[in-house]
């Protein structure tokens, strides 16, 4: 039965009475005792007008989205990739600068409402977008988190290396949270280094944290990396990235590299890699990736596609290339 037709069997009164209490509700802002008073009917009784009245179409709800804001464009990526949720910022202009202020604020909106006090957060040591969305990130009154782990190791060229140190002292400070430092690098230069530094005591007491992480922040790296990787000593060199390119490599997620589906790559760099294992890393319930721009879309792409991120906080632009 149409809305329509179901009016239309309603008698005149009954009509009367429902859009006068949808009217009193909705437009006069009144409560639902004062509207009971004043027709001396139950408080009951107007919470079933003001059902019946939404049933019958009589009150439409409408939902506008202001100036910046992006719900289709969210909603159609998140049921495109199947993610649990995703965050469109607009940037103020066309710079890179603008960029990272934008992913950054977004980023860190989303973590004061995500995060709810019994967390356990990992986090990517070397990632602009996240130092930015920490440096958003304002303190608040009460713990939202438990821990802030490393996920990756932090030590690298003295000169960037506190922006790695900085990154999860400052997230921990915000949130209320315990530092916990992976204190080598993130990269090696072989599985028997890896192997030694994995084998420390203290390393695995921290490793032994990652599977019980209920959310991870990280970055979305491009196949060439980051002027931040780079500069840190953690990046692949040349001769890595060409066995990579070769391999059909297009990004990574914690040095974590995938093809343009997602697909793991499979190379002797993960056996170097100082930092959470892919499967503890695809085992955490919230992966949230910041990232954005045309450099990094192909990779985005794929992030989503392998499921490496399942929350995605990236700009207007990237968001709009990604349904296509």
């Amino acid at each position: 039965m149409s809305l329509q037709s179901g009016l239309s069997r309603l008698p005149a009164e009954r009509l009367s009475l429902l859009a006068k209490v949808a009217r009193m509700y909705h437009e006069q802002s009144l409560r639902q005792p004062e509207i009971a008073e004043r027709l001396h009917i139950s408080q009951s009784r107007v919470s079933r007008l003001l059902k019946e009245a939404g049933a019958l179409g009589i009150v439409r709800t409408i939902v506008i989205a202001p100036s910046g804001v992006y719900p289709d464009l969210e909603e159609g990526i998140r049921a495109k990739f199947g993610l649990l949720d995703v965050v469109v910022a607009e940037p103020a202009g066309q710079d890179d600068v603008s960029l990272l202020r934008a992913l950054g604020g977004s980023g860190a909106a989303y973590l004061e409402t995500a995060l709810t006090g019994s967390e356990r957060v990992g986090i990517s040591s070397w990632s602009a977008t996240l130092l930015a969305t920490v440096d958003s990130l304002a303190a608040g009154p009460v713990r939202t988190a438990q821990e802030v782990v490393q996920v990756i190791g932090g030590v690298g060229n003295p000169s960037v290396q506190v922006n790695a140190t900085r990154l999860t002292e400052s997230l921990a400070r915000a949130t209320g949270a315990t530092p916990r430092f992976l204190p080598a690098p993130g990269i090696v230069g072989s599985s028997t280094v890896r192997d030694a530094l994995m084998s420390d005591t203290h390393i695995q007491e921290l490793a032994a944290e990652w599977p019980k992480l209920t959310i991870v922040l990280a970055g979305v790296g491009s196949l060439q990396p980051s002027p931040l990787l780079k500069d840190s000593g953690n990046a692949v060199n040349q001769a890595d990235l060409e066995e990579l390119r070769k391999a059909g490599a297009v990004g990574d997620v914690c040095l974590r590299f995938f093809d343009a589906s997602g697909r793991l790559i499979e190379s002797t760099i993960n056996d170097r890699v100082v930092g959470i294992s892919s499967d503890d890393l695809l085992r955490v319930p919230r992966r949230v990736g910041v990232a954005g721009g045309a450099r990094k879309l192909e990779a985005i792409r794929a992030a989503l596609l392998g499921g490496w991120i399942n929350v995605l906080i990236t700009d207007k632009e990237t968001a709009t290339a990604l349904l296509d």
